[in-house]
């Protein structure tokens, strides 16, 4: 009950949001050279895993993979960023 609750008042995505999740992918797409195929599949792994965990806002979470400067500073290296609001923790079975 509680789910249908809370699809019902999930706001609707408009076209604007997803133009702006399909550009999100292709941006990042062109930086790192992966497909927007593995990001997908990469993005719903990760979300797999932290579920089980803890609660998530799936809505406003944001995963990209993106390029940032090594530890020594001498070269450029790809780097995953992500963004995940945790609504709570679940019963670590304790």
């Amino acid at each position: 009950m509680i789910d249908l609750i809370k699809s019902l008042l999930r706001k609707k995505e408009t076209s604007k949001d997803v133009a702006k999740e399909r550009l999100k992918l292709v941006l990042i797409h062109d930086r790192s050279n992966v497909s927007p195929q593995f990001l997908e599949m990469v993005k719903s792994e990760i979300i797999k895993v932290i579920q089980n965990y803890m609660e998530i806002d799936e809505e406003s979470l944001d995963i990209q993979l993106t390029k940032t400067n090594s530890d020594d500073g001498e070269r450029v290296v790809p780097a995953l960023v992500a963004n995940i609001p945790i609504r709570g923790m679940k019963n670590a079975g304790r």
